[in-house]
């Protein structure tokens, strides 16, 4: 259990007088299997977690948690509550001061012991920023996050890179979403479910209208759903072997995208299956140059023959006069 799940977790708990594992669960963002994982954690580590059946049952923290948690703000128990952010995305959002104020004062509340361990928090630091990032543009997750907390409905400009120029549209924002380094203001479009890259909106409003969201729709299950979709929707499916040399700096890349068929691996290299929205897209193999051999379709073999031929006539040498 990571320790900001573990403070947000109690948070529930000391806040509620009984809470289903499927409302915990809901809550955290999290799966029933993790919940009940962290809850048999809390009770393993002696913290006086109940559990009872029945329509008027539920999980409750009992009296003798610990933690002193009447000794925080309103924004500090809200800081608090944020999951998953690591101390650079807090700063992001300017709620890195919040969080620490509340971190200290329930490390306060507890007895320090001559053989304690040293906190996490002084030995473990985490980035998640992707390598070789340069800075990004568009508003900052901190600029927005006053405007999306009011429940407005948001008019932004965003610049696509499948449109020639920004476009104008008014969305119905669930929240603000850091995937693997970047921020996304994921938000309802005519409807529709997207996610907006901060560093693509060239401009932002807010519009004197209440945000419209679709019923029992949340930021994390709206989130959910568009990242699985993002990762398991296709146009084409390349089939090809990857050198073994090469197969790890694929994996890295491709993700999700990419399966490796562990029955059809060779002393050379090994047999994937590449997924890619888009015909146009296969144009990431490149840079691997002959280290993959695409075995099909044959659109994707003639568009690559294509993109290489184009690439070798580009860098040709310039006939001599």
């Amino acid at each position: 259990m990571t320790p900001d799940r573990f403070f947000a977790l109690m948070l529930l708990l000391e806040s509620r007088d009984g809470a289903t594992t499927q409302e915990l669960a809901s809550a955290l963002g999290v799966s029933l299997r993790t919940i009940t994982r962290d809850l048999n954690w809390l009770r393993d580590a002696g913290l006086p977690v109940t559990a009872h059946r029945g329509r008027l049952g539920g999980v409750t923290m009992l009296p003798g948690s610990g933690l002193d948690l009447t000794r925080l703000t309103p924004g500090e128990r809200d800081h608090l509550s944020l999951i998953g952010l690591d101390e650079r995305q807090r700063a992001e959002l300017d709620a890195s001061a919040e969080s620490r104020r509340a971190l200290a004062k329930l490390a306060a509340t507890q007895s320090r012991r001559v053989d304690e361990l040293l906190p996490l928090t002084d030995v473990v630091h985490v980035d998640s920023r992707p390598w070789h990032r340069t800075r990004a543009s568009g508003p900052t997750p901190a600029s927005l996050i006053g405007a999306v907390r009011r429940g407005r409905q948001l008019r932004i400009g965003y610049d696509s890179p499948r449109e020639s120029c920004p476009r104008d549209l008014v969305v119905d924002p669930y929240g603000l979403l850091a995937k693997a380094g970047i921020w996304y203001l994921v938000a309802d479009c005519a409807r529709v479910p997207r996610m907006y890259r901060l560093e693509r909106i060239t401009t932002w409003k807010e519009v004197d209208q209440p945000r419209r969201l679709r019923e029992n729709q949340t930021l994390v299950t709206v989130a959910a759903a568009l990242i699985d979709q993002w990762a398991h929707n296709h146009a084409i499916e390349v089939s090809a072997t990857i050198d073994q040399t090469q197969i790890e700096r694929a994996q890295r890349i491709f993700g999700l995208r990419l399966v490796r068929d562990d029955d059809e691996e060779s002393a050379t290299g090994y047999k994937v299956t590449i997924r890619f929205l888009q015909l146009e897209d296969v144009r990431a193999l490149l840079p691997f140059g002959n280290a993959i051999t695409v075995h099909g379709p044959a659109e994707a073999r003639a568009h690559l023959r294509a993109l290489a031929t184009n690439l070798a006539d580009h860098y040709a040498p310039s006939p001599t006069s």
